[in-house]
C-alpha cells in the first residue's frame, strides 16, 4: 500500500472528511470499511488501517518499556486513538476530542504519506509546507542516509 497525494477537504458539520477515491483504493481490502484516528505530529492527526497501526505498535514495542519517552508517547497516542467506520460514502467521522486536537474547522486537507494518512486543518498544512519547502533537500539527504530497519 502506497499513499500519496494532497486533497483539499470539507469538513461537515458532523466532523466527517471524504476519503478522495484515489485514496480509498490504494487502502483497499486493508481498511475493511475501518480506519484508526489518532494524534499526529506537527498539529496533524494521522489516520491508519489496523495492520499499519499493529505494525508501529510492534516497532514499539521493540523500544524499552521503561523508557519515559516511549512511555509517555504510548499513553498520549494510544488512549486517544479511536476506530472510526467508512460510511457508504468514503467518509469517516473524525471524533470531537481529536478535531480539536488539531484545530479542524471547515477546511482541511489529507495528505498521503507513506503507509498513513494525515488530516491537517488547511492553514495549519499551507503553513508548515512554507516553512519546510525551503529544507526539502536537506530533509531528502538526512531521510536516506539513516539505516533502514
Amino acid at each position: 500500500m502506497l499513499l500519496t497525494g494532497t486533497f483539499a477537504r470539507a469538513v461537515d458539520e458532523k466532523l466527517r472528511v471524504a476519503i478522495p477515491k484515489p485514496l480509498r483504493e490504494a487502502l483497499g481490502e486493508l481498511a475493511k470499511g475501518v480506519l484508526y484516528v489518532t494524534p499526529g505530529t506537527d498539529g496533524s492527526l494521522a489516520l491508519y488501517t489496523e495492520d499499519t497501526l499493529a505494525e508501529q505498535a510492534r516497532r514499539l514495542m521493540e523500544a524499552s518499556p521503561n523508557a519515559t519517552d516511549v512511555r509517555a508517547f504510548s499513553r498520549l497516542f494510544y488512549s486517544r486513538a479511536q476506530a472510526v467506520e467508512l460510511d457508504s460514502q468514503g467518509r469517516v467521522r473524525i471524533p470531537p476530542e481529536l478535531a480539536a486536537l488539531a484545530g479542524l474547522g471547515k477546511e482541511a486537507v489529507l495528505v498521503g504519506v507513506l503507509d498513513h494518512l494525515e488530516l491537517w486543518e488547511r492553514t495549519r498544512w499551507e503553513a508548515y509546507v512554507a516553512q519546510r519547502q525551503m529544507e526539502y533537500d536537506r530533509f531528502a539527504e538526512a531521510a536516506f542516509e539513516r539505516p533502514v530497519g
